[in-house]
């Protein structure tokens, strides 16, 4: 490919008219990235709900496999997973936003469920392979409150490994309750990296 990463994704957003600046921080910006590090951008613009309603159109060029809003941030972040699996974050610091609660498990939502837990799997090992353990924990505390527990798990797990087994019983279990399958494209991306050292 002739351009990297940050250069494709700062090209696709400078598109929409109401973008008024891309900029890659974070490692990737630092130069200081492990293999799974995310790619953040901080995005600006004077129109925030213009740019929050174009965003699934805007970013499609990237082909995303998942694409939600961080229902638990302290400011809007448009989360995007690529083939690879590479994360990319949207970040739009400053705007207002309130974090949303556990999910409700209904057949309209597990495919979101699904984005969600993937990318946040692929997020948590990322940090895992920086050596924070504690950070790891306090994460898979979270997911649990947030996405396991939900999903009908019974006990948080210890390791990603343990997160992603308990998550795919539950997912099985609820697709055939809920009559309704959702893709196995995210799994088969994210499941590779999160085998236990």
């Amino acid at each position: 490919m002739g351009e990297d990463l940050a250069e494709r994704v700062e090209r696709v957003l400078r598109r929409h008219p109401k973008i008024a600046g891309v900029r890659l921080v974070g490692s990737r910006a630092e130069g200081t990235p492990s293999p799974l590090s995310d790619w953040d951008f901080v995005l600006e613009t004077a129109d925030f709900d213009a740019v929050a309603r174009d965003l699934p159109e805007a970013v499609s060029e990237l082909e995303p496999i998942a694409e939600q809003w961080d229902r638990i941030s302290d400011y809007p972040c448009y989360m995007l997973m690529l083939a690879g699996p590479i994360k990319v974050d949207l970040i739009f610091p400053g705007e207002p936003y309130t974090s949303l609660p556990p999910w409700t498990v209904s057949a309209e939502t597990l495919d979101g469920i699904d984005q969600h837990v993937w990318d946040w799997l692929l997020w948590i090992a990322s940090k895992r392979e920086k050596g924070e353990d504690d950070l790891v924990r306090r994460e898979l505390a979270k997911m649990f409150d947030h996405l396991l527990g939900p999903m009908g798990v019974d006990d948080a797990p210890a390791t990603l490994a343990e997160a992603a087994d308990a998550y795919r019983t539950a997912r099985d279990r609820r697709e055939r309750e809920l009559g309704v399958r959702v893709t196995r494209v995210r799994e088969r991306e994210v499941l590779p990296v999160l085998s236990d050292p």
